[in-house]
């Protein structure tokens, strides 16, 4: 997967480093190797919050800092500089891309930078998700957390 592409804007179609039909092409006719899932594995948690902050719909660094926030019930804030880093990282392994932003609301700041999941993201987040959830019953079996009933 293309690890060089730092930055994708839709309206622009500029790329830095690849080109975008090289990068298009690369994505939508193979599928990653289980071997080159793996490589992206285990994820940061910060990664992989913003990944699933991203699953349903794109957002904006401070929607998904509230995303985090809410799914966790509080448990995990990510501080700008923790959000920015990861998604820094994310971009330029090419997890997730910076977009133009969906139909402007007049209360939205210009400034605000907007994310979406690629392809290649979602199916490094599905990974991480399955080796999360062998982990879990892993411990399950070894009387770490309560059966299901």
């Amino acid at each position: 997967m293309p690890r060089a592409c730092t930055r994708w804007r839709w309206s622009t179609m500029t790329l830095t480093v690849m080109t975008c039909v090289d990068i298009l092409a690369d994505v939508m006719v193979r599928r990653p190797s289980p071997r080159e899932l793996q490589e992206y594995l285990p994820l940061p948690q910060a990664a992989f919050h913003i990944l699933v902050a991203l699953a349903d719909q794109d957002r904006h660094g401070y929607a998904i800092m509230q995303d985090v926030a809410s799914r966790t019930d509080g448990q995990l804030k990510l501080s700008p500089g923790t959000l920015y880093g990861s998604i820094k990282r994310l971009l330029e392994a090419g997890l997730i891309l910076e977009i133009d932003e969906p139909r402007r609301q007049s209360t939205d700041d210009e400034r605000r930078r907007y994310y979406r999941l690629t392809k290649f993201g979602r199916e490094v987040a599905e990974a991480e998700a399955d080796r999360l959830a062998s982990l879990l019953r892993q411990a399950r079996a070894a009387g770490l957390v309560p059966k299901r009933v």
